[in-house]
């Protein structure tokens, strides 16, 4: 029963589990799957924290059933990502530069604070006497003490991420040691796992979920979520995700500029994937330049080559089919169904949360095609 409500919330855009424990006491849909019962929005919650790791097991049930229901052959598959807000406020992250400023300023407000402290205990003890109560740190100095351990733990946290990024970039293990944060790196306090990234309308602290739709059911065929802002890296692992998730790989991807790099069509082309990767930006509904006659010559670079098959007419044909494919998806979850930030926070959560988003517009994109 709990599984129904969460999946049928996410599929008509209630993702709140307040709003969910309204729904079921004024909603027809909502009551004949509760079969009559009124679970309150704390079990709801709970269930959801508890179970979330079986529920991301659903988005991989229900797309194994499109192909036994001949709806789904996978083909090609278009990629994109989108910023999400995060349960957690920018305003609360702090750049490493800030942080040594701010751990300076902080020590000095300590010292001010206990000599201060100090003063008015010996006052107290002349008024009431050194038995009486009266002897507890103000709540001001108990905040201002517990910020620099926060602080320390935050620049920690920061100089394990520059290692790890050292790490992912093949650099040897003495420049992974010596790897330092940027002064500009940003530390979530609220949510430490989020990351600021520039979004559509400005800057946001959250995370970049991906999906794969395929053009004709618009089912999304692979989803995951990731910390990177930047989705060049975002290419393979979807690929691989896709292959994962639907136990079907893709004859060919759709992606636009922000997935280019010179490593990524030659790395797809080695998977035996055909790509069709924008190599810039262009004005809408400016059309590429037509292709050069004559071969390519024997100098041009993979992302030469890609240019190339994108300004043939097949190739601008297949490419302006990626806009009407996947970006429709997230207009149908972020407008129609209003998801606009994440609930949970942590990235496995966020996995979870993303996961169930996935599986309601699947479930939805299922049920028109069988009633339409």
């Amino acid at each position: 029963m709990m599984r129904k409500l969460l999946v049928y919330g996410y599929w008509v855009g209630v993702y709140s589990s307040r709003r969910l424990e309204r729904r079921v006491m004024e909603e027809v849909g909502f009551r004949v799957l509760a079969a009559g019962n009124q679970p309150d929005f704390r079990t709801i919650a709970d269930f959801r924290r508890i179970h979330l790791q079986a529920l991301k097991g659903l988005f991989d049930q229900v797309l194994r059933l499109a192909p036994e229901m001949g709806a789904m052959k996978l083909g090609r598959v278009a990629v994109d990502g989108s910023k999400v807000q995060g349960n957690a406020s920018r305003h609360k992250a702090m750049s490493c530069r800030r942080m040594k400023e701010e751990e300076k300023r902080l020590r000095q407000q300590v010292r001010r604070l206990l000599a201060e402290a100090e003063r008015v205990d010996g006052e107290e003890d002349a008024c009431y006497g050194r038995d009486r109560r009266g002897d507890e740190l103000p709540g001001e100095l108990q905040r201002r003490e517990e910020w620099p351990r926060r602080i320390r733990e935050a620049k920690r946290a920061l100089e394990e991420r520059a290692r790890a990024e050292a790490k992912a970039e093949g650099k040897d293990e003495d420049e992974q040691k010596e790897a330092k944060p940027e002064p500009r790196s940003q530390y979530s306090f609220t949510d430490p796992e989020s990351r600021i990234m520039k979004g559509p309308h400005g800057f946001l602290q959250g995370c970049n979920a991906q999906i794969a739709v395929e053009p004709w059911l618009q089912l999304i065929v692979g989803q995951a979520v990731t910390q990177q802002s930047n989705d060049k890296r975002q290419l393979l692992p979807m690929i691989h995700t896709v292959e994962e998730q639907s136990g079907q790989r893709a004859a060919a991807v759709l992606a636009d500029s922000g997935y280019c790099s010179e490593e990524n069509p030659g790395e797809i082309a080695r998977l035996g994937v055909e790509g069709y990767i924008a190599v810039g930006k262009h004005k809408h509904n400016q059309p590429l330049p037509p292709a050069r006659r004559g071969r390519v010559p024997k100098s041009a670079t993979l992302r030469d080559r890609m240019r190339r098959r994108l300004q043939t007419l097949a190739g601008r044909r297949i490419q302006a089919e990626r806009k009407v494919i996947v970006e429709p998806v997230y207009g149908q979850i972020k407008q129609a169904r209003g998801f606009r930030q994440f609930l949970l926070r942590g990235v496995d959560k966020v996995q979870g949360e993303w996961s169930l988003i996935c599986t309601g517009h699947n479930l939805l994109r299922l049920h028109r095609a069988c009633t339409g």
